[in-house]
């Protein structure tokens, strides 16, 4: 997300936020930093900095679509799998169409992932090219170059399905983040944002210490043997 800092100038700034989910469904902001922009440097540095720190190994990954992330992933987690934001695709698919449109090109593409098999979804997106693919070519292109990371969630027990194929948990936490935030005009310095960022991460972690995430209570095992 991005919040408001005064440096030199007035300037929203990058704030990078990971959340993590355990096979048993604890889940936690485990890392935060801010900077001027994003860029897959900043998020290197990151993922560097979780792996330091003990993270060992991660199953899955879950993110929009910031260029070099995969690149990035394959060096510090070279056995996670990548899942691309559903919903983040389908803004930038809205943001290329015609408005006229727009709302049914978006309930076909929802298809993809109501199906019941990554079978099923992978011949519901071959029609969506294919219906679409004259009209907005550029778009179906774009797809098909991502297309091994729109359906990674399918591999994985359809109880969290809904929780994996798309960043909603992060963009809810975002969410209140900015809402907390809005009383504020801006930060004075990064100090200020960082200590803000970090009492919100560590209400976050309290408040479900004690929670399982939806779904993850009831495949624990099969998640656990996932993992070395």
């Amino acid at each position: 997300t991005s919040l408001p800092l005064r440096r030199e100038s007035f300037e929203r700034e990058a704030v990078y936020i990971a959340i993590g989910i355990k096979p048993y469904g604890h889940k936690e902001v485990i890392d935060y930093c801010i900077a001027p922009s994003e860029n897959i440097e900043v998020w290197t540095d990151m993922l560097q900095n979780m792996k330091s720190r003990g993270l060992k190994q991660v199953d899955l990954f879950l993110s929009d679509g910031v260029v070099g992330m995969k690149t990035a992933l394959a060096r510090t987690y070279p056995k996670a799998h990548f899942q691309r934001c559903l919903v983040h695709v389908m803004r930038n698919i809205c943001a290329k169409v015609r408005v006229d449109d727009r709302e049914k090109i978006m309930n076909e593409f929802k298809q993809v992932h109501q199906q019941t098999n990554k079978e099923e979804a992978t011949a519901v997106l071959h029609d969506f090219y294919t219906k679409w693919g004259k009209v907005y070519s550029h778009v179906i292109r774009s797809l098909k170059d991502i297309e091994p990371d729109l359906l990674v969630f399918y591999n994985y027990p359809k109880q969290i399905r809904a929780s994996i194929y798309s960043t909603n948990m992060i963009e809810s936490f975002n969410n209140v983040i900015k809402r907390k935030a809005k009383p504020k005009a801006e930060f004075p310095t990064e100090q200020s944002l960082d200590a803000f960022i970090g009492i919100q991460a560590m209400s976050y972690n309290d408040r479900y210490f004690n929670r399982i995430h939806k779904g993850f209570g009831q495949v624990q095992d099969t998640l656990e043997s996932y993992f070395d």
